[in-house]
């Protein structure tokens, strides 16, 4: 029997969660021998039904994944486990475990004190008695490797790929845009940079006609940025928006001018293809995993040059050629990632 720790449908959504549950629900499409354990308290009902989630132990959280999910595992024989978030039991030696980046040892910063305690105390006893590890990105493997001196030859690299919500959006007139903004979506963490978006926009007066809109919130496990008081004697050019439901998101993405991603450091980074299936042309960072996720499909910038990121954004409103060939080199971009495939390239597939 194969078991997954379904840990990640307790936890507020970002990319981490959604890799495992788009993961899970396509293993649940193949495989009958698979069965997902996880706490009681199940923030998404709707996929842990779709999952048909066993429900174990009394408690949750790291308690719950170190204590309770083992000691179920070795009652009942002590089956393989296929850990799809960040973390799994440190002890148990027969699992696969799903590590996405490293961003808590170059930008702790970012992170809570209690959260990088935890991390830098779990991880590498994890990563010491898996069989195997799962990672998003070539960089992500070759940065794992480095910090953790792992096994490049037990690393496998598993993309992530964008929902159907988003495919489902695709702009239905890729010359139309009723509106004039940049969008961006993440976390205001300071590995993500809004800081130096929201500074470098600031400073480009002649974008008049522009607006910024920023979507993303604070999470109790990473040391957020007061985004609202980082603009410019409040640029009433900037709204923030909180955070947004799936369909929302989509919707802004199909009416954005442009979507812009100024990460530092990103594992993978979702949103650039979550916008290029709704037709919107992506503005990045050249850093980290980008390059490798986006190919020759965005126009890059070097995410510490303000002065970069205001070029990327004057050239895409100024050469309304350049917008449209980007919006068409998104769409063949995202047909190299789908969930399918990532599916296929588990460890699970050769048992």
């Amino acid at each position: 029997m194969i078991y997954v720790n379904a840990r990640f449908l307790t936890q507020g959504l970002t990319g981490v969660q959604r890799f495992a549950e788009q993961i899970s629900l396509e293993l649940k499409k193949i495989r009958n021998d698979i069965v997902f354990l996880s706490p009681d308290a199940v923030l998404r009902g709707d996929i842990a039904s779709e999952l048909q989630v066993v429900k174990i132990g009394k408690r949750s959280g790291h308690y719950w994944e170190q204590v309770e999910l083992p000691n179920y595992l070795k009652k009942h024989g002590g089956g393989i486990l296929l850990n799809l978030g960040n973390t799994g039991p440190v002890f148990y030696s027969n699992q696969i475990v799903t590590h996405h980046d490293v961003t808590y040892k170059k930008f702790p910063q970012s992170y809570s004190w209690r959260f990088r305690a935890i991390y830098n105390l779990l991880v590498p006893l994890m990563l010491k008695n898996s069989r195997e590890l799962i990672t998003v990105s070539e960089f992500s493997k070759s940065e794992i490797g480095g910090v953790y001196d792992y096994d490049s030859e037990k690393i496998s690299v598993i993309y992530n790929a964008s929902s159907s919500v988003f495919k489902n959006k695709i702009r239905t007139n890729k010359y139309e845009c009723r509106e004039k903004f940049f969008l961006a979506v993440s976390s205001p963490n300071f590995h993500k940079n809004f800081h130096g978006l929201v500074e470098a926009f600031s400073q480009a007066s002649d974008l008049s006609d522009f607006k910024l809109k920023i979507i993303g919130e604070k999470n109790k496990n990473f040391k957020g940025i007061e985004l609202d008081k980082s603009s410019s004697e409040g640029d009433n050019r900037i709204e923030f928006l909180g955070r947004v439901s799936d369909d929302e998101l989509a919707s802004l993405y199909s009416s954005a001018y442009a979507f812009i991603f100024p990460s530092f450091y990103e594992g993978f980074g979702i949103p650039p293809l979550e916008a290029q299936a709704c037709g919107c042309p992506v503005l990045s960072s050249n850093a980290a995993s980008m390059p490798e996720v986006l190919s020759d499909s965005a126009i890059f910038f070097n995410p510490h040059n303000q002065e970069e990121i205001v070029n990327a954004m004057h050239y895409i409103a100024n050469d309304t050629d350049v917008r449209l060939q980007l919006i068409d080199k998104g769409y063949l971009n995202i047909e190299r990632f789908s969930w399918e495939n990532s599916d296929k390239k588990t460890k699970l597939n050769d048992r």
